[in-house]
């Protein structure tokens, strides 16, 4: 085997530029990890997390040197995301693909929903992801790349005390298959759909916890690394693969 192979072999995606949202922490940050020891290029978005992001970045340009940018900006500004876009584009001189994985997530019980409440989760986890799709959309046709969005088994079995974030990622789960066909053939579109692989912030109680484990084939949580190793295989593995959501949920929702 020769050492082009093997470089080949070992870094799919060398050359390739991609553009994480949320990437600072959590999911984001082991997104962005994997697809940069992948050979990619990676631009690190973050809003608040500024610490976080400067902090992941250093870590990944020790191991490869001018391979990572990072761009600052609120998601919820739609006319600010083209010139978001321009930015994460300009970085490395092209565009090949764009992880969709920022998200904002709480309860919102019936009868006590508000307006902002609505705007936030249904702006972070669906008019977001449209409206970078859309200002991206020209770049990843030039470069024959990827939109993956990270949305949730929640998306399609709704979780109780939280329909309008359960109702967000429903809708992001039918725009990833509207994008597929309306950016076809040039750029592929998928999603995965995370289970019980990271507790929230706000934390779970122990009972919780072991209730939805107890329901879930496995027996066991996963990790942000089981996300980024999916999204490691769309981005790299799959080029025949559009228009499709894979749930990365240890069989949760078989066991429902």
């Amino acid at each position: 085997m020769t050492s082009d192979t093997t470089t080949q072999a070992g870094e799919p995606l060398a050359g390739k530029a991609v553009l994480i949202t949320g990437a600072a922490k959590r999911v984001g940050a082991a997104i962005a990890r994997t697809l940069h020891g992948a050979g990619a290029n990676v631009i690190l978005h973050y809003h608040r997390s500024a610490g976080e992001a400067t902090e992941l970045a250093s870590v990944l340009r020790a191991a490869r040197a001018d391979s990572v940018a990072t761009v600052r900006g609120d998601l919820l500004a739609t006319g600010a995301l083209a010139e978001l876009v321009a930015t994460a584009e300009r970085a490395f001189g092209r565009l090949d693909v764009l992880v969709n994985n920022a998200s904002t997530f709480y309860p919102t019980p019936l009868g006590e929903i508000d307006e902002h409440q609505w705007d936030d989760l249904i702006g972070s986890n669906l008019k977001a992801p449209l409206f970078l799709a859309q200002a991206a959309a020209a770049s990843l046709k030039r470069a024959q790349g990827l939109i993956l969005n990270i949305v949730d088994i929640h998306g399609m079995r709704p979780l109780r005390r939280h329909p309008v974030y359960s109702v967000a990622k429903a809708g992001l789960i039918m725009l990833t298959r509207s994008l597929a066909r309306e950016l076809g053939p040039e750029v592929r579109v998928n999603a995965i759909a995370p289970g019980p692989v990271m507790w929230p912030e706000s934390g779970a109680d122990d009972d919780l916890q072991r209730k939805i484990l107890e329901r879930t084939l496995l027996n066991r949580p996963g990790s942000p690394d089981d996300i980024a190793q999916a999204a490691l295989f769309f981005a790299a593995h799959a080029p025949y693969v559009t228009g499709q959501i894979l749930a990365v949920d240890g069989g949760r929702s078989v066991g429902w």
